[in-house]
């Protein structure tokens, strides 16, 4: 019988998040940067691991003052297989 799946998943890529590199190669630390952006150190941690689920543009607006850098420099999509998973 042929599968009558009402969901398709395709491999469409994710976010990589690049702050860790970004801060390391400027000398500063999540501490630094919370002071900075006047954020939670949580807040800065997740984005330093890479663990944010959802973007908070006015985080990354103020990551992007703070550092002197574009959203670029921080954020970088990745593309998938283009194969359906």
């Amino acid at each position: 019988m042929k599968e009558r799946a009402v969901l398709v998943r395709a491999d469409y890529g994710h976010v990589e998040l690049k702050l860790k590199e970004v801060m390391d190669a400027r000398g500063i630390t999540r501490n630094q940067l919370a002071k900075l952006i006047d954020a939670r150190f949580e807040v800065v941690g997740k984005w330093y691991k890479g663990e944010v689920e959802k973007m908070d543009l006015d985080i990354l607006a103020r990551i992007c003052y703070a550092l002197d850098c574009t959203a670029e420099d921080i954020v970088c999509y990745v593309p998938g297989n283009e194969e359906e998973v």
